[in-house]
């Protein structure tokens, strides 16, 4: 459920473009006046007021946006106004060229979006960077996070909610085997995670703590310093319950000395349109504060402006 809010009656794209375009000119930048347009657009809107504002001024948004903004409000603004697709290529690459153990971006991108929808940021990718993302998972990466990411990134999963009930059973069975013998990386359980349906997998995870009395997570707990457990524990939340998941990255970046910027801005960019009402609700279900609150005392500015536009909070 999205927690983006658009207006009734939206201006035209070529009154959005005016408006923006007038929003870069003379001294100052007028970020309220972004603000109020490309934090109220969806997917949509935001691709044609690009299109359109290329074809009237022969420049990118993008760069122009790049020019006029800083810091974290820029990042925002930037990753929010990309198509959702290349948003996803953008973020993949930046995470191969980063890369740490702990780094769990790939493992959301290739969990929590649709088939179809991890396809197009495949595509994207190609598009963009002249290469595949496969590609670069496997140069980037090494060991088991190799052997578990790059068939995540690959994958084309079912869509559908049909499930085999007895595979279920058996996949359960399975995967309660290797993790008692510590075989975390073993073939048949990351094939298990990295090709089966979601639907799929929720019944096995569901049959799993049936058989065995463990949630399957918690038996993946056994070392809470093993960065590749984390990942996997991390890829059972994201293809079950993804808005779970993404309560605690927020909960981690805006509830410690130092707010984890480059987290919560990613978080918020991806999931505004797609279940940010339901993140929400989990972050206050579980912190006893709304989030808009406390996301307000841990950031200032413009930043804190769409942050809060985007996570629908009623005054941004």
């Amino acid at each position: 459920m999205s927690s983006l809010c658009v207006p009734a009656h939206v201006p035209s794209v070529a009154e959005d473009c005016e408006q923006l375009r007038k929003a870069f000119a003379g001294w100052g930048t007028n970020e309220d006046l972004i603000i109020s347009i490309l934090g109220h657009r969806n997917a949509a809107q935001r691709k044609l007021i690009r299109q359109v504002y290329a074809e009237t001024y022969g420049e990118d948004l993008l760069k122009a946006l790049d020019k006029e903004l800083t810091n974290d409000f820029e990042r925002l603004v930037l990753l929010w106004t990309l198509d959702p697709c290349e948003r996803d290529a953008y973020l993949a690459n930046e995470a191969t060229k980063r890369w740490t153990s702990s780094n769990q971006v790939l493992m959301e991108i290739a969990c929590t979006r649709s088939p179809k929808d991890l396809l197009l940021a495949r595509e994207a990718y190609h598009a963009r960077f002249k290469r595949s993302l496969e590609e670069d998972v496997a140069y980037h990466t090494h060991g088991d996070f190799r052997k578990l990411l790059v068939p995540l990134v690959s994958s084309y999963r079912y869509g559908g909610d049909e499930v085999n009930l007895t595979l279920a059973k058996t996949e359960a069975k399975l995967l309660h085997e290797k993790i008692s013998e510590k075989a975390y990386n073993d073939d048949d359980l990351i094939r298990i995670l990295a090709t089966r349906s979601k639907a799929q997998v929720n019944a096995t995870v569901n049959q799993y703590k049936n058989q065995f009395g463990n949630d399957i997570n918690k038996d993946l707990e056994a070392d809470p310093k093993d960065e590749f457990l984390s990942i996997l524990r991390g890829t059972i939340e994201c293809l079950i319950c993804p808005e779970k998941y993404f309560e605690k990255a927020i909960r981690l970046a805006i509830n410690k000395q130092g707010t984890d910027e480059g987290a919560l801005t990613r978080v918020v960019a991806t999931r505004a349109e797609i279940d940010m009402k339901i993140i929400k609700d989990e972050y206050q279900k579980r912190n006893s504060v709304p989030l808009d609150r406390a996301i307000a005392k841990d950031t200032t500015g413009d930043y804190e402006k769409l942050l809060l536009a985007l996570i629908g909070h009623e005054e941004a």
